[in-house]
């Protein structure tokens, strides 16, 4: 008998190709260096794509940006994020230089993308990081990068030094009132006079926010045009150089690797230049504006905070701190129907991103009122209050804690009374008379008939109609309104009310205009029922089914 073996087709094994990709950086802004950077491109792309065991994942290149801190680099960190996302196996770069002068930053990636399985190759030191000796040699290597970049530092303080020496800052910054004409700073004739005036109105007695609101009103803005700010209202205040005086190295790099700056306290030698530059303030004027502004300052601190008359500020400006982050409580305008209020709400909630979560804001009427309880007066007193009360913690939504001149600590709750303040019994006469009109005429089409007709016995809260979203549409219901304090919290569906009132009038279905012409309104009972009031003078109750 025969016997038939079948011998399989053996299929070669294809060694899966690498994801190879290069990064290229020059950390100098020229066209020689932009010419090095295409040749450097050019050349990894040309290498990977020439390897038949290689695919082309892609050139990263980074132009002029300092090799020091990797964080800046755009393309490096897109190249890390494809690395983690398996986009890359392999990255060639020329050198250790090139990929990154700070060891510790060095480091830390390519342990990173050790640990991911990705491996850096540095042609010109000739190290794997995946081999035995790869990390070893890449440490003592990258230590002599980063010195080098020490050097490179210290070199171009020196060729500064030698320009300040010179009365020439190490390159042309920007300043209102100013532009570079070559070498030259010299005067903007339309800026240099709202300098000026910023100047003459603050010696006139105007505080920086008044200036600031005066140049907003009037359209002026700074040279990016924006308007002006109280920091930037300041900062101009302050400025020397609009006697004509240059102040070269005001700040220093501590740092080259993390480039750390700082202001230039006397660690380091300062220059000036006097006449360096036309001037737009008078020197004696810049003087007494400093003077100024130091009087100001400790008049504000001898009276027990920041917030004084001379500011044309209110006396609780600077004394509420949030107890969250740690922030003032500004002053906030809200304006409604031709009606304004007055709001104390925390610094942080002028920003979305900023926000520290500190819930709601305090109406100012409230705020007195706690103060007076506090300090035992019947109505709220400024003196009094500038003279017993340091400060004010929000520690939580409603809550207040005092801390008292004489040190004590008292704790206050607060409760607004703005609803009930703005409802007059003009107002009240105002909404009844409505209301009638509203019953005789049939409604205007936005309200119902139950509208204004459905009232808790116990807490004299009317019920309004809320829209309950579900999954086959919105169903009415009338409940009280949210925040009120009341017995009944759930609701009564309006398909509810309109049948149980068509049973007790009689009728099959309910008919707005019987129900109009019979019921004056609504009773919900402690106990859940309800007690319909017919015009006749009767009443009737009903248990909801």
């Amino acid at each position: 008998m025969r016997t038939i073996h079948k011998i399989e087709r053996s299929i070669p094994n294809l060694r899966q190709r690498k994801k190879v990709a290069a990064y290229a950086r020059v950390s100098v802004d020229s066209e020689r260096m932009h010419h090095s950077l295409s040749a450097q491109v050019s050349y990894y792309s040309s290498l990977i794509q020439k390897n038949p065991e290689w695919e082309y994942a892609g050139v990263y290149a980074d132009y002029g940006i300092s090799g020091t801190r990797i964080k800046k680099r755009q393309e490096f960190q897109r190249m890390l994020e494809d690395a983690e996302a398996g986009k890359i196996d392999i990255i060639l770069t020329k050198s250790i230089q090139r990929f990154a002068r700070n060891t510790l930053d060095l480091l830390r990636t390519v342990r990173h993308l050790k640990e991911i399985g990705v491996e850096v190759w540095f042609e010109k030191e000739n190290i794997h990081t995946l081999s035995g000796e790869g990390e070893l040699m890449l440490t003592i290597l990258a230590s002599f990068a980063q010195e080098e970049s020490r050097s490179i530092s210290d070199n171009i303080k020196w060729r500064f030094k030698k320009k300040f020496e010179q009365g020439i800052p190490h390159a042309k910054f920007f300043v209102y009132g100013y532009r570079w004409e070559g070498n030259n700073l010299a005067t903007d004739p339309y800026e240099a006079k709202v300098v000026q005036r910023i100047f003459e109105d603050y010696l006139s007695g105007k505080t920086r926010k008044d200036i600031v609101r005066e140049l907003k009103e009037e359209g002026i803005r700074t040279m990016y045009g924006n308007f002006f700010k109280d920091a930037s209202i300041r900062q101009i205040l302050t400025n020397p150089v609009y006697t004509g005086l240059l102040e070269i190295q005001k700040t220093f790099v501590v740092d080259p690797i993390n480039k750390h700056q700082i202001y230039n306290h006397g660690e380091k030698d300062k220059y000036v230049v006097e006449h360096h530059h036309e001037a737009i303030i008078e020197p004696g004027v810049f003087e007494q504006v400093q003077v100024e502004m130091a009087r100001r300052k400790q008049d504000g601190l001898q009276k027990g905070g920041y917030a004084r008359k001379f500011l044309n500020t209110c006396c609780f400006t600077g004394v509420i701190k949030c107890g969250i982050c740690g922030k003032s409580y500004t002053h906030v305008v809200r304006r409604y129907k031709g009606k304004v209020s007055e709001y104390w709400a925390c610094e942080s909630h002028k920003g979305k991103e900023t926000n520290c979560g500190a819930h709601g804001s305090i109406p100012e009427p409230a705020l007195k009122k706690a103060c007076a309880s506090v300090l035992g007066t019947e109505d709220f007193e400024e003196q009094e209050f500038l003279q017993k009360v340091a400060k004010i913690v929000v520690p939580a939504y409603k809550k207040l804690t005092f801390y008292m001149t004489d040190g004590r600590i008292i704790e206050k709750n607060w409760e607004s009374t703005a609803l009930k303040d703005c409802w007059t019994d003009e107002l009240k006469k105002k909404q009844r008379k409505w209301i009638a009109q509203y019953r005789q005429s049939g409604g205007d089409g936005r309200y119902t008939v139950f509208s204004g007709r459905i009232r808790c016995l116990k807490c004299g809260v009317t019920f309004i109609r809320i829209q309950d979203k579900r999954k086959n549409g919105t169903v009415p219901y009338w409940r009280v309104r949210s925040g009120h304090k009341c017995v009944h919290r759930t609701g009564i569906k309006e398909d509810t009310l309109k049948k149980t009132a068509a049973s007790l009038l009689g009728i099959p279905e309910f008919d707005e205009e019987v129900f109009k012409a019979k019921i004056k309104g609504i009773e919900i009972q402690e106990d859940g029922s309800l007690l319909f009031r017919f015009l006749d003078g009767h009443a009737e109750g009903v248990d909801l089914p």
